[in-house]
């Protein structure tokens, strides 16, 4: 999908940053490999000479961690700003969880952002969506757990300072909430474009490649590592053919709506019907007066971008459409 080049907000904290750094230059060093999760403990603090194999373009010379040099980016939202995962092995608690409180201390350079998500294993051993830990700090989990995950999200724009990640301290709250049994998952009709970017790099990592197979949704909470189907949709065309793909990239237009999440989850624009993307609605009916979160002028509906072997193989379609897209994790 073609978008005009977004006009920058400034960017809020998302998490405690707890000490200011200079910033440094950027260096791309070799992650070593994934060591054993930790167990127990209520607190503890991540390791960031270990990335999890999920990580991508992040560098790290064990004390300090930066974005690498690659050119990953939320490819399909344009917003021109290069983007970094660094995940974190599982953590094993003794005692269940629904609340992650992070605690960093780094730097972050104008325009740039330095975020952490948390996300936890649910009662069937699938994984929940990747929550961040905002405002206070806390990220809050769809139902208790004892095995938590968390990622490092690191974005600046291109050619410009990135932010760095010195400690990383998790704090674990008790809870006995139980889970209710899992819904079927959510299905919305929302409009499709074709992402295309034949040779360029997702926000996972990933070179998209001719006729690639893969979605964008506008939101990272969906976001699966590259090679990963662990957050993956059923798209339907309305001539009934249908694929599952997994999610790689952030987009169309917006990077924090999860419009099918509850208005009680939903990171913005709580306002707007389940199912509703924030897109749509500027298109439709003006909302936000027409305008996507970056300030641009919404000219399409979009809610899902497809890559082009999901669009024109998988599909079958010829033209951007309307689909029904069902989130699998839900």
């Amino acid at each position: 999908m073609t978008l005009p080049n977004p006009r920058r907000i400034p960017r809020a904290r998302r998490a405690l940053i707890a000490l200011a750094l200079p910033a440094l230059t950027l260096a791309a060093v070799a992650v070593p490999a994934a060591a054993a999760p930790d167990t127990g403990g209520a607190t503890w603090t991540a390791d960031l000479s270990t990335a999890n194999p999920d990580s991508s373009n992040v560098a790290t010379d064990g004390r300090t961690l930066r974005l690498g040099g690659g050119p990953a980016e939320q490819a399909s939202a344009r917003t021109g700003e290069r983007t970094g995962l660094f995940v974190f092995d599982p953590h094993t608690l003794a005692r269940p969880t629904a609340s992650v409180e992070a605690d960093l201390v780094g730097s972050v350079p104008t325009g740039a952002e330095l975020a952490v998500d948390v996300r936890g294993t649910r009662i069937d051993g699938s994984w929940t969506e990747w929550v961040e830990a905002t405002s206070g700090g806390h990220a809050v989990l769809s139902e208790a757990t004892t095995r938590v995950q968390v990622r490092a999200v690191l974005t600046a724009p291109f050619g410009a300072a990135g932010p760095e990640l010195r400690k990383l301290t998790l704090t674990a709250s008790s809870s006995t909430a139980r889970a209710d049994l899992a819904p079927a998952a959510r299905s919305y009709k929302v409009y499709a474009t074709r992402e295309g970017l034949v040779g360029g790099t997702t926000a996972n990592g990933h070179k998209i490649t001719n006729r690639d197979h893969f979605v964008a949704l506008p939101s990272r909470r969906g976001l699966s590592a590259n090679g990963s189907h662990t957050y993956s949709v059923r798209v339907c065309a309305a001539s009934g053919r249908c694929e599952t793909a997994p999610v790689w990239d952030i987009g169309p237009w917006n990077t924090i709506d999860d419009y099918w999440n509850p208005s009680t989850q939903r990171q913005s624009w709580r306002d707007l019907p389940q199912g509703r993307p924030e897109a749509q609605a500027a298109y439709q009916n003006g909302y936000n007066g027409g305008h996507d979160q970056f300030g641009r002028h919404v000219s399409n509906p979009a809610g899902i971008d497809l890559a082009d072997g999901t669009f024109w193989d998988g599909l079958k379609l010829t033209d951007n459409a309307w689909v029904t897209v069902t989130y699998l994790w839900t």
